[in-house]
């Protein structure tokens, strides 16, 4: 039953976020954004399982850590999307204390249009949108988590982004959402700044952060380029996710079969405020069919996708990969 969680005492434990997928419009400019201005390594170069005739990009660290990855399905002409109620309103980035004056120039630099630096929660914060009017901050933090550096990228890596901060989400009734946090995924409040309810993970690394934000009053939000599709959480293994798929299904979340990512496996269920979640396993990994220095090297398919591969490379279209000189 959506919109209510019942609380039967089934808990299973999500160790912050895994990844947070969004949708984009042109290829090569969500490439150069997020790779050339923002300094993310593309770590992954596949399609989207469910269309392979479009791309799946994965930005991340060096090597591609849960927790530090967003990702995206480009379709060019794709419609823009609307912020709203029921879905991720804003991802923020972590970045090393003192580093905002730098992202601010960088930004500048390459045209981006920003606003801050600001305090919200005692945290510093710049804020700003990617091509496709997706929401970002950057947020600095004392001691930002250890993520793998991207060696040769873009940005010093003295002001480098150590992964995902946290996500927002909003939510027309907050009670149904915070009740699934707490009650069922393992999260614990970590305060209230002005309705901004915090959400804390069982580790200090990356994505172990979630703010929930109740606006009643707003209309929903509407799918489509510039907006979050799913946020993924992060378990250890199969075994977790098997718990957790339990868990959910006492609550009646109806929570999807396991799919094959490849990469991780996964489950997928509507949180109560609306917006699709996921529950991800951290292995095998983004090294899985390449090593780490060759990640989003290549175009790399599953095996069920390999005995295709001519017709599906002939439907994507061409993108220049960060640092080559020719369209791929």
């Amino acid at each position: 039953m959506r919109g209510a969680v019942r609380r039967r005492g089934v808990r299973t434990v999500t160790h912050g976020i895994h990844h947070v997928t969004a949708i984009a419009g042109d290829p090569q400019a969500n490439l150069d954004f997020y790779a050339g201005v923002l300094g993310l390594r593309l770590v992954k170069r596949t399609v989207n399982f469910d269309d392979p005739g479009a791309y799946h990009f994965y930005f991340g660290d060096g090597v591609g850590t849960p927790g530090t990855l967003l990702t995206f399905f480009p379709w060019p002409g794709a419609f823009r999307g609307r912020r709203g109620t029921g879905q991720v309103d804003v991802t923020a980035f972590a970045v090393p204390a003192g580093s905002l004056a730098a992202w601010s120039a960088r930004l500048a630099a390459h045209g981006v249009a920003h606003e801050g630096a600001f305090e919200r929660r005692g945290e510093r914060v710049l804020a700003f949108e990617d091509p496709d009017g997706l929401a970002l901050e950057l947020v600095e933090r004392t001691e930002a988590p250890a993520v793998e550096a991207w060696p040769g990228g873009p940005v010093d890596a003295a002001h480098a982004i150590r992964g995902v901060h946290a996500v927002t989400l909003r939510v027309a009734r907050l009670a149904p959402t915070v009740a699934l946090l707490e009650g069922v995924m393992g999260w614990r409040a970590a305060g209230d700044d002005r309705g901004r309810r915090r959400f804390a993970a069982d580790h200090a690394g990356p994505g172990a952060l979630l703010d929930v934000v109740e606006t009643p009053d707003d209309p929903p939000g509407r799918m489509g380029a510039g907006v979050v599709h799913h946020v993924a959480f992060r378990v250890a293994d199969d075994a977790e996710q098997a718990a957790a798929r339990a868990a959910l299904i006492a609550e009646r979340m109806r929570p999807t079969a396991v799919q094959d990512r490849n990469y991780f496996r996964s489950i997928y269920f509507r949180e109560p405020g609306g917006t699709l979640f996921e529950i991800a396993t951290d292995p095998p990994g983004m090294t899985v069919d390449e090593p780490p220095a060759s990640l989003g090297a290549s175009l790399r398919l599953p095996p069920w996708f390999e005995p295709h591969r001519a017709e599906i490379e002939r439907r994507l279209p061409p993108i220049t990969p960060p640092g080559a000189g020719a369209p791929a």
